[in-house]
């Protein structure tokens, strides 16, 4: 029987990811689950992504089911009323008077890095804090994948600063902390580096942590003895109360030396040797997050943890988070 998890609120406020960029096409709409909520994510014709609440506030019609993009608006399949970015009803096709209550919900929305990012507050508060934008111009696109399951971000993103885990779950060693957690609002950082048995060699690795928010982790990745670096994205976006979707997200730097690989590689085409780097790459980190998953689904929150002296700073982690959750929820986290 699974347990339960009674004490941690299931909808941290923060910037989640969606859906990646090159999914939503001009004109299409979705219907998707967010923070225990239908909703849709469209796109308008002139590029604008948007996540607005799935009802129409009229009669209620869903609009993922035969909504349709008109322009810069969202028409509801039932009457034809139509909603702009703002969630105003703006047309009404047999009636010139507009209802002042016909307006549906909306969440801010942005894309950045290739994806796509919509904002919760239990408050309805609008964000006081943004992702930033990386410069994207030497680096691969995105390889993806997702899996929908029970969990929730603050548990998956707690890995992160939880040192004991890389050896006894992912089989790393000699690990090393190389900066210590720091923490500048909703910004957690901390660098490790450690080493694994990889095709008869023990890989050095350096892992520099960038976590904003509870959805959205940053790992700047370096095999340092091969020049090879990628940005490895964990991604946890609440749809129910004990349920996410976890993306995982790679890119890979083109600008590398070859030779510092291999001597004998720098004879093939550069783009057929990065993806055959960043695949197996990406499938390593992707082998990581499986072994955490059924540890994830299975486990329950215990507050407060008994830590042992090599577990890291999980206890300034479980401070830090307390700001994504409203005063009331503080107090069981």
């Amino acid at each position: 029987m699974t347990a339960a998890r009674p004490l941690l609120p299931p909808y941290p406020t923060g910037w989640y990811v969606i859906s990646l960029s090159r999914d939503l096409a001009a004109g299409t709409v979705k219907p998707m689950r967010f923070m225990g909520q239908d909703v849709i994510l469209y796109r308008t014709q002139a590029g604008q992504s948007n996540v607005m609440g799935a009802y129409c506030p009229h009669l209620g019609a869903h609009m993922g089911y035969g909504g349709t993009v008109r322009g810069e608006n969202i028409r509801c399949p039932f009457h034809s009323f139509e909603y702009n970015l703002a969630g105003a009803c703006v047309s009404i096709p047999y009636d010139s008077r507009i209802p002042p209550k016909a307006t549906a919900q909306v969440f801010p929305t942005q894309e950045k890095n290739g994806f796509v990012l919509a904002y919760y507050d239990s408050s309805g508060s609008t964000p006081t804090w943004d992702v930033p934008e990386l410069d994207r111009r030497d680096w691969t696109d995105l390889i993806a994948t997702h899996w929908i399951m029970r969990g929730h971000p603050q548990e998956t993103t707690e890995n992160s600063v939880d040192i004991g885990h890389f050896t006894e779950t992912h089989g790393y060693n000699s690990v090393e902390q190389l900066k210590p957690l720091t923490v500048d609002g909703p910004y957690l950082t901390t660098q490790y580096a450690m080493r694994r048995p990889t095709l008869g060699r023990n890989i050095r690795s350096e892992f520099e942590i960038h976590v904003h928010g509870l959805g959205y982790s940053q790992v700047d990745v370096e095999v340092t003895e091969m020049g090879v670096k990628a940005r490895l994205f964990v991604l946890a976006t609440p749809i129910g109360d004990e349920q996410i979707c976890l993306r995982l997200a790679l890119s890979a730097y083109q600008k590398i030396d070859i030779k510092q690989i291999h001597p004998v590689l720098s004879l093939l085409p550069r783009r057929a040797l990065i993806t055959a780097i960043a695949r197996p790459t990406f499938a390593g980190f992707k082998h990581d997050v499986e072994q955490d998953i059924p540890i994830w689904t299975h486990k329950r929150y215990v507050q407060p943890p008994i830590l042992a002296g090599g577990d890291g700073p999980v206890g300034r982690y479980r401070t830090w988070v307390k700001q994504f959750y409203t005063e009331f929820d503080q107090q069981r986290v």
